[in-house]
């Protein structure tokens, strides 16, 4: 499968807010500081910008965008995705036979249907979401830097269990966050975000080990450069 953003432009007030384009398969991730446009890229795709934005969008896919249907996301926050005073059964939006399937696929028992989710932890909380974007049977899943509220287990757990679906299921992965060590073996490309444009793309890698421009340095700064990435 794969997605063509030919062109992504979104205009508040005659301002330029994000003037992107990309192209990908399989796996593709969009690097940036909080306010770069990584937000606004997903909620264009979803469709859920507000009327009063000027959107002009371009996207050729192997399949039909479709929110809900082709196209499901994994929020950056499971303690505020799902309601507090509802158990997980009554917010799947399937039924139990399905339900369980899915949760099984992320390696949760159908114990879970019945709690509510203050319940459960953090690392399980995104499990459960992650089984409900799945039951939609999605081509196309976006991740909204789904491991910043979790605590690092969780996180490399989230991230292997991601990658193995991935493998399963078959679908493409759009991932956006600041936090360029969690596309370490789940995204093929990356493209990095500044300022509603992309300075500077290519095979993960590549910029990884040999970024071009300035402000991808200083993202890889902070330690995180005297990383060993695994080959």
């Amino acid at each position: 499968m794969s997605l063509t953003c030919k062109q992504l432009l979104v205009k508040s007030k005659g301002k330029t807010l994000l003037n992107i384009d990309f192209s990908f398969a399989d796996s593709f991730a969009l690097i940036g500081e909080s306010g770069s446009g990584k937000s606004l890229t997903l909620k264009a795709l979803l469709g859920m910008l507000p009327q009063e934005l000027e959107v002009l969008m371009h996207v050729e896919t192997s399949y039909v965008l479709e929110r809900g249907q082709s196209i499901a996301m994994v929020p950056q926050n499971p303690f505020t995705a799902l309601s507090p005073l509802t158990t997980i059964a009554d917010q799947f939006m399937q039924n139990t036979t399905i339900s369980e399937a899915y949760l099984k696929k992320v390696e949760l028992g159908a114990e879970v249907l019945a709690r509510f989710p203050s319940e459960l932890s953090g690392g399980q909380l995104q499990r459960v979401i992650i089984a409900m974007a799945l039951s939609l049977e999605p081509k196309l899943l976006l991740l909204d830097e789904p491991t910043t509220a979790l605590d690092e287990e969780s996180k490399k757990t989230i991230l292997s269990l991601i990658k193995q679906l991935q493998k399963s299921f078959g679908f493409d992965i759009l991932f956006v966050t600041h936090d360029i060590e969690t596309i370490e073996g789940l995204c093929e490309d990356v493209a990095i975000l500044k300022d509603g444009l992309i300075i500077e793309r290519g095979n993960t890698k590549e910029i990884l080990y040999h970024p071009k421009e300035n402000y991808t340095k200083e993202l890889l700064g902070s330690g995180f450069k005297q990383r060993r990435f695994r080959a």
